[in-house]
């Protein structure tokens, strides 16, 4: 059973972050940050100007105490021990934002918005330094671990993209779209009625392995190889949108939220450390190797699509809510996963051990 966290929001939230030290911040349509405390107290409030969504909500990786959050076309950042005006404010993007990241040194945050721009802030200088763009609405950006000029975004043109922040152009692009017709066609017809939208992005600890969920209900799982990345692995999560992907401080253990509800936890350690010497060729072999007996009338089957049957959730919750954001915590010792819905409430459930 869920355990409830109320009154610090009156509207949905759309957003939630943790910092190393356990405070909470929520972010919630109509201009609402909330800061908790791990027993899930409202530790502070804010209405932020123009009461825009708080789309976004990001700690400082170096410093706990600095809150980055989005609302509107606007970046605010907030002192969390005297949650006032925000002490700086960036307007640099033209179009409400939907995603902020920092990268591990603090001195880069990306912005990604609705034109489909993400824009670079060179912290440090107060000023842009990169403008990079999807063709739609950029839904999700994501610095990479352990290598804080790198980072990897994806949206609505179905497109995954893969930068170095010296460069304005992408090192290398898949579009999720084209990836499932060339392994299905016959089934690709289905494709155009519920396209491979990209809604979310995670990168695992590791800095290589990571998630997307998009809008077929499928999360898939990438490898990066040096300028590029290889698809590991696919499996089919939910029969709605894949609306959020959080890979786990622990390798290989993701959580996925879905428009249908569901909050699911996936152990992917067996199918992607497999993979570590040559990704390309396994993916080949096991193309190759896919059972003949699985192809029927030329149209493969629910478990062979699923290119790893085996990939099943470790445990479901059933949430029962379109899930808006998923984080982690660790709370009097043991895992809790926070979900944030269209009610103005964090549900806090148990991970087992």
């Amino acid at each position: 059973m869920a355990v409830k966290w109320t009154g610090g929001h009156s509207s949905s939230i759309l957003c939630l972050n943790i910092n190393t030290e356990g405070l909470v911040a929520s972010g919630a349509e109509r201009g609402e940050l909330t800061l908790w405390d791990g027993g899930g107290a409202p530790a502070g409030q804010l209405q932020l100007p123009k009461a825009d969504d708080v789309t976004s909500v990001v700690f400082s990786p170096r410093c706990p105490t600095r809150l980055y959050t989005s609302h509107g076309e606007a970046i605010s950042l907030l002192d969390v021990r005297s949650l006032k005006e925000p002490v700086e404010r960036f307007h640099v993007n033209e179009e409400e934002i939907n995603c902020l990241s920092v990268n591990e040194t603090d001195n880069f945050l990306a912005a990604a918005d609705d034109s489909g721009a993400i824009k670079i802030m060179d912290l440090e200088n107060k000023k842009v330094s990169r403008s990079l763009r999807h063709s739609n609405i950029c839904s999700s950006v994501v610095f990479r671990p352990q290598r804080p000029q790198s980072l990897l975004s994806c949206g609505l043109d179905m497109q995954v993209m893969l930068w170095n922040l010296q460069k304005a152009r992408p090192l290398w692009t898949t579009n999720l779209q084209e990836c499932e017709m060339e392994e299905e066609s016959p089934q690709s017809a289905g494709q155009f009625f519920n396209p491979p939208l990209a809604h979310s992005l995670s990168v695992a600890s590791c800095g290589n392995i990571f998630g997307c969920g998009a809008q077929d209900g499928k999360v898939r799982i990438f490898r990066v190889t040096g300028v590029k990345f290889e698809r590991e692995l696919e499996f089919q999560g939910h029969s709605l949108g894949v609306s959020q992907v959080l890979f786990m401080p622990e390798a290989y253990w993701l959580l996925t939220g879905g428009n249908d509800g569901k909050v699911l936890l996936w152990d992917v350690s067996s199918d992607v450390g497999k993979q570590q010497k040559s990704p390309a060729k396994s993916l080949q072999r096991r193309k190759a190797q896919g059972p003949a007996s699985s192809r029927k009338d030329g149209k493969l089957n629910k478990g062979a699509s699923n290119e790893h049957a085996r990939v099943l959730p470790k445990l479901t919750i059933e949430h029962r809510e379109k899930v808006n954001w998923i984080s982690c915590a660790e709370i009097k010792g043991s895992k809790r996963v926070l979900v944030a819905d269209q009610s103005s409430s964090v549900s806090v459930y148990p991970l087992p051990e």
